[in-house]
This record gives C-alpha cells, sequence and structure tokens, in this order.
C-alpha cells in the first residue's frame, strides 16, 4: 500500500483502535501498531486511544509507539512531557492525547503548533489540532470522535468550524470516528469551509457497512486516493477499520 511518487502527496489514516481491545477481547498493543504500521501513513489520528479510568494511562504505550518510529504529538502533556498536575506523564503511562484523541506523526515532519477544544454535548468530548509542515506545505489536522447522538455532532461540528475562525487560514483536513450513520447531510450543512470525502465503509470491522470513520478537506486540498484497511490483523485489532487518505494541495 505505497503512496504514489508522482506528486507530492500526504498520507493521513484515521483509526478508533478501542483502547487495543480487539473482537477476540485481548488487549494487544502490538498488534494495534502492526495496523497502524501497514497504513503507511505520514499522520495517524487516533481514536480510543487512552483507556477509560483516571488517570486515563495510554492504551499503547509511549516506548512502543516511539521503538516504531513515530512521535507522539504533546496534546495531554505539555512540550517537556508534563502533564497538568506535574508529573512526568510517560513515567505514569499517562495519557496520549486528550479526550481519548491523539495523532502521530513521522519524524520528518515539523510540529508547528497545537490546541484542544472542548466541544458541546451531553456526554465529554473534545478535538486535538495540529499546524504542521510537511511534503504538501503547511497543513492542520483536526482529530475527532464526535458525540452518540444527532444533533450534539452538529454543535460539535459547528464549533469546530467556529474555532479556525480566529486562526490564520491554512490548508485543513478534519478526520476522526463521526459516529454518523447517515449519508452526514446534517454535518456537511454547518461543516463551513470543508467538505466531505464519500468515504468508504469501516464499522463494524469484521463486516463493514458504516462510514463512521471520515475525513473533510479544506477547498485548497484534494485526494487522489481513499480506502478502508482491509489486511490482517485489523479485522480483529478493533471494532473499527482505519481509513487513510492520499491527499494533495490543488494546484
Amino acid at each position: 500500500m505505497t503512496k504514489p511518487m508522482s506528486t507530492p502527496l500526504l498520507r493521513i489514516a484515521s483509526y478508533n483502535l478501542q483502547k487495543c481491545v480487539g473482537l477476540d477481547l485481548r488487549r494487544r498493543p502490538e498488534r494495534t501498531l502492526d495496523v497502524i504500521a501497514g497504513l503507511d501513513a505520514d499522520v495517524v489520528v487516533l481514536q480510543e486511544a487512552d483507556k477509560r479510568l483516571p488517570p486515563r494511562p495510554a492504551a499503547l504505550p509511549h516506548a512502543m509507539i516511539e521503538a516504531a518510529g513515530w512521535k507522539i504529538v504533546p496534546f495531554g502533556t505539555d512540550a517537556n512531557g508534563v502533564d497538568a498536575t506535574g508529573t512526568d506523564a510517560e513515567e505514569l503511562g499517562g495519557s496520549l492525547g486528550w479526550h481519548g484523541n491523539a495523532m502521530l506523526i513521522r519524524p520528518h515532519l515539523i510540529l508547528r503548533d497545537t490546541s484542544r477544544l472542548i466541544l458541546p454535548g451531553l456526554e465529554p468530548r473534545g478535538a486535538i489540532r495540529l499546524d504542521l509542515d510537511t511534503a504538501i506545505g503547511p497543513l492542520r489536522v483536526i482529530g475527532v470522535h464526535l458525540g452518540l447522538m444527532r444533533k450534539y455532532r452538529v454543535q460539535q461540528i459547528a464549533a469546530i468550524v467556529q474555532s479556525l475562525d480566529g486562526l490564520p487560514p491554512m490548508p485543513t483536513v478534519l478526520a476522526g470516528d463521526f459516529n454518523e450513520w447517515g449519508s452526514g447531510v446534517a454535518m456537511d450543512k454547518v461543516a463551513e469551509g470543508l467538505r466531505f470525502l464519500e468515504g468508504t465503509a469501516s464499522f463494524p470491522a469484521a463486516r463493514p457497512v458504516a462510514r463512521l470513520d471520515r475525513f473533510a478537506l479544506t477547498d485548497d486540498l484534494e485526494a487522489l486516493h481513499q480506502g478502508t484497511y482491509l489486511r490482517k490483523p485489523a479485522r480483529m485489532a478493533s471494532d473499527h477499520l482505519p481509513v487513510w487518505a492520499d491527499i494533495r494541495r490543488k494546484a
């Protein structure tokens, strides 16, 4: 699943890894990393990356991720890896990100800025933002895991769009688990400046029928290829399959 080399591309992937617990009910982070490696991505947006109970330790160990050649984007900690309590997050096995959302990037990408956004709704939800320099130029990536009720999903998309108004313009990808079983028309209506890719089915992993995991792009970006990752052990590693897209700047 290598990327075509005729034009500068960036492969972005999104994966709800269900805390590394597979359909066999076994927590196997090494299996999850095998799936992530197979994506051949530059940026991987993760959901359910942390265990549920405080202090919400990472389901996918920091050292294991770094040994596999990834950089962990520091959303749950400061630049020195210290969490809000002043404790070294890695020593605690602390969160990979925020509200279960996390991002992994390849070392050749240059981190510019990060931020977190609290989202409205009955359930605790948040979004994470990463600005970075890539082979296709400056890029903003927003990672989400939206609510279970459509009313709140629409409000959450609207809050994300509003948050972008106060930032310098930048080509942007919105990626994650949108929990939207329908066509996504309601989200499209409020996603001003973003267009959702048609996407491919990713849930449930054993027999995918729903396009819960999606991407949306600003008009200065386009996707040349996209798909759902089906290779072993993806069908067993989580209840979601990863999705990916090869994107580039429009000419």
